[in-house]
């Protein structure tokens, strides 16, 4: 997915700006870059790899060559960035967090308009490079931005380092969050209001869907109005965001916990103890462990000093092993129990195969799952939020086709909660990884918890009923 960082500040802002991009280090795992600005030497950026390393290893020693009071910093799951453009609109750096459905039809256009395209990420079209072609068309910054809303299908949160400010434009239907933070001196904008909290920021404001708006170190200035609908995606709750970040005022967190808690009262499995697959499964855990008037037990631990990640390396084989490598369970709180665990959702189910032998071998008597998102049966065509290239790599479909005999087949029955058909398919997921029961969080529950109108949530990777189709979505105004 990925996620950005950018300051404006009366001092100077690569502390900030280093230690606050780095807060968004659990969103991707690609490529990391940041750019500065000062009015004596102009910008200044540096991009580096980050697939067999980290951000601060790659960054630390280098920070020397930033200078100035403003500047943009990203952690990228797609493309090389930040990028420089130089414009009639003036010279200026841009990151984006987008995911670009139409990037050859859209270069393809770019070409026959005379422009040209320089920047490529492993070959493939850079989109951040798109969207900035895109915005110079424009004959402002808000103009070329508006062109991004009306043209890319997908969905684009962007920053522009000017030679005035950091101009902040959150997707045209706010599937991606920004949110503005404030200290004295200086404003702040961010993908995840974690990156806030040690650098003394408070949260000021979130950005509205379309919204644009322009920082500086005196104050912020509205350019474009947000839209009246709204489409932020659930899986942010259920699994991207940081435990202590806040969406709209909602507290990743509490989403969590309220998931659990509430399934947790109502789910009549009698065990020994509840755990987590960790870490994005322990806040619902804890909150199921209340709910359920059961203890809590971490059965299962991190090893996070080698192990931090499992999706970074480019094979499914061994992303699969490292996932395997970095969890640990412990045999003493397993021997003999029933015990039942929480995880965050189930897309391949390769890990959670891996997870179930290793327990039952560590001599737990029953092995419990509980989900705290529905099952997802839809591929998700307005973030990245797993590699996966089809539809029929989600286990779930896998099911359903082999049950209905064809892919396709009666979608609709499948996505209803509790449908005889919807039943079916959870308890043969359940048989295939040797569960003594599968549960997922009803759709209904996980709206509730997040706590916003279900018009104003994405869920379309659960039931396909994202309300606005990649048409409408270019409509919008």
């Amino acid at each position: 997915m990925g996620g950005f960082f950018g300051t404006v500040s009366k001092h100077k802002c690569i502390n900030d700006l280093f230690y606050g991009t780095d807060y968004n280090s659990h969103l991707g795992t690609m490529r990391g870059g940041m750019a500065t600005y000062s009015e004596e030497k102009g910008f200044s950026r540096s991009i580096h790899n980050l697939e067999s390393s980290y951000f601060r290893s790659v960054f630390e020693e280098k920070l020397n060559k930033f200078q100035g009071n403003s500047g943009i910093g990203i952690i990228s799951d797609t493309d090389a960035q930040p990028l420089l453009m130089n414009s009639h609109l003036g010279r200026f750096a841009i990151v984006t967090v987008a995911r670009v459905n139409n990037k050859e039809e859209l270069a393809e256009k770019l070409l026959n308009e005379n422009m040209h395209l320089s920047e490529f990420s492993s070959g493939k079209i850079n989109q951040t490079e798109l969207i900035g072609l895109l915005i110079i068309k424009g004959k402002t910054f808000v103009e070329g931005i508006e062109n991004v809303f009306r043209e890319v299908k997908g969905s684009c949160s962007l920053l522009l380092l000017t030679e005035d400010g950091i101009i902040a434009a959150r997707d045209a239907w706010g599937r991606t969050p920004i949110v503005i933070g404030k200290k004295k001196g200086a404003y702040a904008v961010a993908s995840e209001s974690t990156a806030f909290h040690n650098l003394g920021y408070e949260i000021d404001s979130y950005v509205g869907p379309g919204e644009i708006l322009r920082l500086r170190d005196n104050g912020i200035e509205q350019l474009r109005k947000p839209n009246k609908r709204m489409q932020i995606c659930s899986f942010l709750w259920v699994y991207y965001g940081f435990p202590t970040s806040t969406y709209e005022g909602i507290n990743v967190e509490d989403v969590r916990y309220a998931c659990g808690k509430a399934m947790g009262e109502t789910d009549p499995t009698e065990v020994d103890a509840v755990s987590a697959i960790p870490d994005s499964g322990t806040g619902m855990a804890i909150g199921y462990a209340a709910g359920h008037k059961t203890d809590y037990r971490r059965a299962i631990s991190k090893y996070t000093p080698t192990w931090p990640r499992s999706f970074t390396p480019s094979s499914q084989e061994r992303r699969s092993l490292v996932a395997k490598m970095k969890l640990i369970a412990n045999k003493d709180m397993l021997k003999d129990r029933r015990m039942l665990f929480c995880d965050d959702s189930i897309v391949r189910g390769t890990q959670l195969k891996d997870n179930t032998e290793a327990l039952y071998k560590c001599g737990a008597k029953e092995v419990h799952m509980r989900i705290s998102c529905p099952p997802l049966v839809y591929g998700c065509p307005f973030l990245n939020f797993t590699r996966s290239q089809s539809d029929m790599e989600l286990i779930t479909r896998r099911v359903i086709a082999e049950l209905e005999g064809e892919e396709d087949k009666n979608l609709e029955k499948y996505i209803k909660t509790d449908s005889p058909e919807y039943q079916r398919m959870v308890e043969e997921i359940g048989k295939r990884f040797g569960l003594s029961s599968l549960k997922f969080s009803k759709l209904e529950t996980l709206i509730d918890c997040i706590g916003l109108p279900k018009c104003n949530v994405c869920t379309h990777c659960f039931d396909g009923s994202s309300q606005f189709t990649l048409e409408e979505e270019n409509t919008q105004e």
